[in-house]
């Protein structure tokens, strides 16, 4: 019945196959006639030109363009899209995630969908998590698109602002998260028309974000910000960093155990939080000789109390940050084991963790722009993702982007074989048993990938695996040079490699090791020439497939000898051999040494087996000692281990213990959703606020001069009525109107009104002195024209508008910090701390852009060319 039923409601299936009849048949059918095309590029154009000039919708073209995108595939790159892959660009293309397994050719897939989203000349960008994989990407797809007459850029942080113009103003830009975050913000700073990066008329119009689950899941929880220095004293960070050294750690109240928790402070390590005692508290204020911690002249120094008893309690080096050879505090991703170069903790945690580890202390920052992932994204026209894993996080996908996940079928059948998770008592009784599994394994020459969570695990390991005498490579956020290099040959037979999180590592592991990859690197260190070169892929190609033109190929590319060609052939000759005696082993086995607190992390280890039918197993090792498993995992387990008297050579291997890891996973992931929903609800609120600022930054960048002057003349205005109906409220009798105080605002502001009888205001009714004023502030806005010209002036306007907006939302969200960081004390007075929120950064925007409009109307009136009044 249940079969039954999942039939009926896989809504999945249905959808791949209405797309296998509306898009991969035809495509299939104009395959022959597209292989006839002589001119690819003449072709694609047509298309364009029917999308720009007759109208037709991108869907109308799909059909016909992706038979040309596979057709140029085929030719410049030696590879033919499979039908799952021309299913999964028409999933791209809708806007859709694509969850495709490792090895599935996501790469080449996303041709299909940028290149057909080109078409409009509004621009595609392709989204990845780190620059290797943009620029391989570039270079890699860039002669497909090429081909099909597309221009391609690559928007990096190492270029300046004209480069970054020509990148995104090419049909395809390849560009990271991050890069392209913090370009739209400085977009959002710039001062000319000149300083924009991305492009003025559509910016963000459409975007595939791959390993769309790293960005717009885990890396949501981190906001984009652009800082400048603020002016704060940092040695107090020293002296916190010795201070609580003599606090005492205590544990939390129990219920019926005792209602006051013990020590000066106690640790939700859960929640990354700390919470100071009533002893604590008393300690802290003797030894800092203070009567009130909690005082307003004190909070800087609760702030960094609390920062720096969760820089020791909570944050830990080599797994959160590691201390570089400058010595730098870098913090390392949890999700992909890299060090995150540039990124900061925020709130003074960063200095804290500086301290404490007695390195130089960095200023601290003030908020000059931010904005969250997911709030940024939501800003493109349409946008789509993919990766292997996404399914597990349909219900954010929805809730959050309004995108539904489509999972692509295989090209070939999954073979890996996943055994059960073996549960030890103890860490070291679990890395002990691994170690002795690769072992066994190791002397077959069976390729084994050892899979940790920290750099810290893998150092354990490393270290167990060299006193037994195993050869093998580590990777993680200390090694990322090596990256692309050992990963790729991971798949060689005897090969052992250990490797911090395989999110987003963008290399296949090939059986037997790549040779394309092997010869790729020596032609661009020996030649100079990339790998990705015409010549070069040529080459490679065509020994690759043992083509007897592979020797002329090579003699074309300057330098080349024949001693090279010859290892280049015998290189990929044994590649082949050792491809098919890996096989035999039974594929690539991947050992993971720690359950991950996300299912998804833990899948996309597991899928860096078995690619594209390939045979490959994996198992994972967990102890109850491990972070998930101690923090989430039910404790009877544990109970029952010890009655049962098993020691640290007895695994569990039952279904009661996975269980029990997957409800802890669920619940870490539940719980994970909320803190970036919570974010999100918050940001929100700063969202609309930053949504109505920056398009009045962008109408004076952009705007005629009509337009700006018609802003400015509505600010003064505005200023104008506010003044009228703070001074002489309608409800109020004329005797009582404060005119004295409506003339010092006034004049304040535009001096050219002495002239003005404002007594004269009191003999009218409220719509006749609104009319008298707004006449005679409009015939000075007149006479200031006159006295700068009418160019002078809008110069002066757009200049004062953008100062003036620009300091004021910079202090807004310095306001909005503090009033973020302290909102969840309301909690404790029975008020909703999300609803106040709201209200108290509501009417902290309209004082702002009642303050703004002031301003900027004293200043267009007073200021003066080389001195301000």
């Amino acid at each position: 019945m249940f079969r039954v039923l999942n039939k009926v409601f896989d809504t999945n299936q249905r959808d791949v196959q209405r797309l296998i009849k509306t898009v991969v048949e035809p495509v299939n059918a104009l395959e022959q006639e597209t292989m006839q095309v002589p001119d690819l590029a003449a072709a694609f154009m047509d298309l364009r030109r029917q999308v720009q000039q007759e109208g037709k919708s991108l869907d109308d073209v799909m059909v016909p363009a992706f038979a040309l995108i596979r057709e140029a595939g085929r030719r410049v790159l030696g590879k033919r899209h499979y039908d799952v892959q021309i299913v999964g660009g028409a999933a791209l293309h809708q806007g859709r995630i694509a969850e495709m397994k490792t090895g599935e050719g996501k790469t080449l897939v996303a041709s299909l969908a940028l290149a057909l989203n080109a078409l409009d000349g509004k621009g595609a960008h392709l989204v990845t998590v780190n620059d290797y994989l943009a620029r391989v990407g570039a270079e890699e797809m860039g002669l497909l698109y090429r081909t099909l007459g597309l221009t391609v850029g690559l928007a990096n942080r190492e270029l300046q602002p004209a480069q970054k113009q020509a990148a995104y103003g090419c049909d395809i830009t390849y560009v990271t998260n991050s890069e392209l975050g913090f370009d739209y913000l400085r977009d959002n700073m710039a001062q000319s028309r000149e300083a924009l990066v991305l492009r003025a008329d559509h910016p963000l119009h459409y975007a595939i974000v791959d390993e769309v689950d790293s960005i717009l899941i885990d890396e949501a929880r981190t906001p984009l910000i652009i800082s400048g220095a603020a002016e704060k004293a940092t040695d107090q960070y020293y002296v916190m960093a010795k201070l609580i050294k003599r606090l005492k750690r205590g544990e939390p109240a129990e219920p019926g155990v005792r209602t006051e928790p013990t020590g000066d402070y106690t640790i939700d390590e859960k929640g990354k939080q700390v919470h100071l005692t009533e002893q604590g508290i008393d300690k802290i204020e003797k030894l800092l000789s203070i009567s009130d911690l909690y005082s307003r002249e004190n909070m800087d120094r609760a702030h960094m109390i609390t920062q720096a008893i969760r820089a020791a309690e909570l944050y830990h080096r080599e797994k959160d940050y590691i201390v570089n050879a400058e010595g730098e505090v870098v913090i390392v991703d949890e999700f992909t084991g890299r060090s995150m170069a540039g990124r900061r903790y925020g709130e003074g945690l960063h200095q804290a963790i500086e301290a404490k580890e007695g390195v130089k202390i960095e200023n601290e920052n003030q908020t000059l722009a931010t904005i969250t992932y997911q709030n940024f994204f939501r800003l493109y026209d349409k946008f789509a993702g993919m990766t292997g894993t996404a399914k597990t996080e349909e219900k954010e996908f929805l809730d959050i982007y309004g995108s539904d996940v489509l999972v692509i079928p295989t090209n070939r059948p999954v073979l890996r074989k996943d055994g059960e998770d073996l549960v030890y008592r103890s860490k070291m009784g679990k890395y002990r048993a691994a170690v002795e599994e690769v072992k066994v394994r190791h002397v077959t020459g069976q390729p084994v990938l050892i899979g940790t969570a920290s750099i810290q695990t893998s150092e354990e390991l490393s270290a167990l695996l060299k006193e037994a005498g195993i050869p093998h490579s580590v990777l993680n956020a200390k090694y990322e040079a090596q990256e692309a290099s050992i990963i790729a040959q991971a798949g060689r037979s005897g090969t052992v490699t250990i490797a911090t999180n395989m999110a987003g590592r963008g290399t296949d592991i090939k059986l037997g090791g790549d040779a394309e990859f092997i010869m790729g690197e020596a032609i661009e260190q020996n030649f100079g020439l990339s790998r990705f070169a015409p010549e070069a892929e040529a080459f490679i190609k065509a020994v690759s497939r043992h083509d007897a033109q592979a020797h002329d190929l090579g003699l074309k590319i300057p330098g080349m000898t024949e001693d090279f060609i010859r290892q280049a052939i015998e290189l990929q000759k044994a590649t082949d051999a050792d491809h098919v005696k890996v096989k035999e082993l039974g594929g690539l086995h991947i050992i993971g040494t720690e359950r991950h607190e996300s299912r998804r992390i833990d899948n996309q280890l597991r899928g860096r087996a078995g690619r594209q039918g390939d045979p490959g197993s994996s198992r994972f090792y967990v102890s109850f000692e491990d972070d998930l498993m101690r923090l989430f995992a039910n404790d009877r387990v544990v109970a029952m281990m010890d009655r049962l008297g098993m020691d640290d050579t007895q695994p569990i291997e039952a279904k009661m213990v996975t269980g029990a890891i997957e409800k802890a996973q669920a619940r870490v992931e539940d719980r994970n959703f909320s803190i970036r929903k919570n974010l999100l609800e918050f940001d929100n609120v700063a969202s609309k606020q930053r949504d109505i600022i920056y398009a009045q930054r962008r109408e004076v960048l952009l705007g005629q001069d009509s337009e700006v002057e018609e802003s400015t003349e509505g600010m003064i205005a505005d200023f104008v009525d506010s003044q009228l109906a703070t001074h002489l409220p309608v409800d109020l009798p004329h005797d009582q109107w404060d005119i004295d105080g409506l003339k010092a605002a006034m004049l304040d502001a535009i001096p050219q009104l002495e002239t003005f009888d404002f007594d004269a205001l009191r003999g009218m009714t409220p719509a006749e002195a609104q009319d008298a004023l707004l006449g005679a502030t409009a015939d000075a806005f007149d006479a200031r024209k006159e006295e700068l010209s009418p160019t002078m002036m809008n110069s002066l306007s757009r200049y004062v508008l953008l100062q003036v907006v620009d300091q004021h939302w910079k202090e807004h969200l310095h306001g909005m910090d503090v009033l973020r960081q302290g909102i969840g004390l309301r909690g404790y007075g029975q008020r909703d701390p999300f609803t106040e929120y709201k209200f108290e950064a509501t009417n902290m925007f309209n004082d702002m852009i009642d303050t703004l409009k002031a301003e900027v109307t004293k200043f267009l009136f007073r200021m003066q060319f080389g001195q301000t009044v």
